[in-house]
Order: structure tokens, then sequence, then C-alpha cells
């Protein structure tokens, strides 16, 4: 996909501001700090569109950033942050659970997990969630440039086993620092969102998230 024009929309914390125009949503999952933003920022050859931060627990809304007037990526509060308050966390949850149950135009849930440690309990919970209520997932291993290559198809094996992938489940390596997995996922939004499969992914000169 020839990437034109990319820009952020709104920090929703309910339905009534959600955008009503009917475009396709990639919903992104992931405990705090496990690189969320990075991830839109490569996968849209953008620096900083989409804000990174050393403090987890920062993003407390549902971020929706707008790729060609065609899509939503749609960056949701991460979890497993325990600094942050009970009753914050529940909210959360609660906002989280009814945007990924109700969301008619959610068409994928990009679940990222961190490649270099086994997925924490929260993100098998997140899986097993995702996957009873039959909302599409795909797992993006990320931080991939931090393990030797020799070592991926070990670790993903190990995602793979503690998360209880199904084998259609698929899950992809992925790095924001050298794109590794960029165009593989790519290919998997436009599966699932059916947008012009023969339009070509503009890089952006200088454009490294």
């Amino acid at each position: 996909m020839k990437i034109t024009n990319a820009e952020f929309i709104i920090s929703a914390v309910g339905p009534a501001q959600y955008p009503d125009d009917g475009l396709p949503e990639i919903g992104l999952a992931g405990r705090s700090n496990v690189g969320k933003s990075s991830l839109i920022n490569r996968m849209i050859m953008r620096k900083n569109l989409a804000r990174t931060s050393s403090q987890p627990g920062k993003t407390q809304q549902l971020n929706y950033y707008r790729i060609n007037e065609d899509i939503y990526f749609v960056d949701v509060p991460g979890y497993g942050y325990a600094r942050v308050s009970k009753q914050q966390r529940a909210a959360w949850g609660r906002m989280i659970e009814a945007y990924f149950q109700d969301r008619d135009t959610l068409r994928l849930v990009l679940l990222v997990i961190d490649l270099r440690h086994p997925p924490t309990a929260d993100d098998c919970t997140m899986y097993d969630w995702l996957t009873h209520y039959g909302v599409p997932v795909c797992v993006v291993a990320t931080k991939a440039d931090k393990i030797s290559k020799n070592h991926w198809q070990k670790h993903i094996k190990q995602v793979r086993s503690t998360l209880g992938l199904r084998p259609d489940i698929p899950c992809v390596l992925f790095s924001a620092e050298t794109g590794q997995g960029r165009e593989e996922l790519w290919d998997m939004i436009v599966k699932h969102t059916r947008l012009d499969e023969n339009n070509e992914i503009d890089e952006e000169p200088g454009g490294n998230a």
C-alpha cells in the first residue's frame, strides 16, 4: 500500500468519540511499553506520528491514526502496568473489551509481544479472550533486532507454545528498527481489510521509525 497520508485523528474514551466514517480498523494490543507506537511509525514510515514514551501506562485512550483515508490503526491502552490503580485498570479493561467485542469496523487485532521474553500471563489472557470471542488476531513478535537471527525460531516457538497459538493464527517476526516483517504485516492487513493489493508501499526517504 502506498502511504500518501497518515495523521492522528483522536484520543477516544468511548463509542461517542469513535470515527463514524465506516473505515476498517486495525487494533493494536500489548503490554505497556512493548513498542506499539514504534510499530505504527515503522508501518507508515513516519518517525514521530505515534508518540513513543519511556513511561509505561501513558496511553489511556484509544488513539486513532488514519492512513490514506482508507484505514485506521487504533492503539489501545497497554496492559500489565502495576503502578496504574486497580480502578483505572478496570476502567481500561471495560473500554477495551467493549471496543473489541462491539466495534463493527474492527477487522484485525495485532497482539504485540516482546520476542525476547516468554509471553506474560496478561499476554496469554488477551490472546485467550480475543480467540474466545472470535476476534481475528495476528501475533506480532517485535524487537527481533535484539536477538540473533540464529535464535529467532527458538523464540518464535516459545511464543507459540506459551500462548497456545492455533496453527491458523499467524505470528509475524517484526522489528521497528530494521523493518523486518513490515511487508508481511501489510500483506496481512490488506487481506483482512480488502485494500487494493496492487498498490505499492511508499518508502519515504529518511522515514525510519
